[in-house]
């Protein structure tokens, strides 16, 4: 049974604003709901205008604000509209989850198009860098720090068939964020990167892709079965992490791989 968006939080994000990238459905949605029932401002930034109506009426009774922008993260110009739009809108930005992301193809690696390869690149990794650095830009000018995520796969180490375009992605996403540590908490600004393991999300649905249909049930019933949590994470388990990694006070956590995966990787 999927567990609830928690309404609880010990943390209290009150007055702060968090953009989520890909935040209208799946990890992304579980991570702006924790935030906005945290007290934060959420601003969604997702492609499907359909999809961000439907998430913003599922926060529509949380303690914060929640606002949409149509946004394609692998247009630049796109994101800089869209984060001059989240300013206009809450005068600031103090985290942005960089969660925006395709699976791609399932093709053979020798099968594999040059185009095929940089179609998922240019979201997963060149959207999250651009993400990042208008987050950044911003947070440098303002001077107060922030927080800055880049949601990361297992996948970035426990490698995948026919998913190589993926996992490079997601690996770069990593060393993006180590870098990015480094170089900006002199500014105060915490960089890490978010790791989820198997989650029910749309990207891992029969037909979505990520996964060979005839494949699917076995996959799902042989990684069930070496999770030690004995199930797939559910985009709620994601809300509170989403609070954690926002929060203001944690000055000294920058740098880190946080692995969110039931221990399916430490089995």
């Amino acid at each position: 049974m999927e567990p609830p968006f928690p309404t609880d939080p010990t943390t209290d994000l009150t007055g702060l604003t968090a953009v989520v990238t890909g935040g209208n459905g799946g990890i992304g949605l579980g991570l702006a709901s924790g935030l906005a029932h945290a007290g934060a401002n959420v601003c969604i930034w997702g492609r499907s205008e359909e999809k961000n109506g439907s998430a913003l009426e599922q926060l529509r009774d949380a303690a914060g604000k929640a606002h949409a922008i149509s946004c394609d993260v692998s247009d630049e110009a796109d994101v800089d509209r869209a984060m001059a739009e989240t300013l206009a809108a809450f005068g600031r930005v103090d985290s942005l989850f960089a969660n925006a992301g395709v699976p791609g193809d399932m093709t053979p690696f020798v099968d594999l198009s040059l185009d095929d390869w940089r179609r998922t690149l240019a979201i997963n990794l060149e959207g999250a860098f651009l993400s990042l650095r208008a987050a950044a830009r911003h947070m440098v000018e303002r001077g107060e720090g922030g927080s800055l995520v880049g949601v990361s796969s297992i996948m970035s180490f426990y490698g995948g068939a026919q998913k190589q375009p993926y996992a490079v992605s997601k690996a770069g996403i990593e060393a993006l964020m180590r870098s990015l540590a480094v170089e900006l908490a002199p500014n105060q600004i915490r960089a890490n990167a978010l790791l989820p393991g198997w989650t029910d999300t749309a990207l891992l649905e029969p037909g979505a892709g990520f996964i060979a249909d005839e494949h699917h049930a076995l996959i799902r019933k042989q990684t069930i079965g070496r999770t030690p949590v004995r199930r797939w994470g559910q985009p709620a388990d994601f809300a509170r992490i989403a609070v954690f990694l926002a929060d203001p006070t944690l000055q000294f956590h920058t740098g880190d791989r946080l692995v969110v995966d039931g221990a399916y990787t430490r089995f």
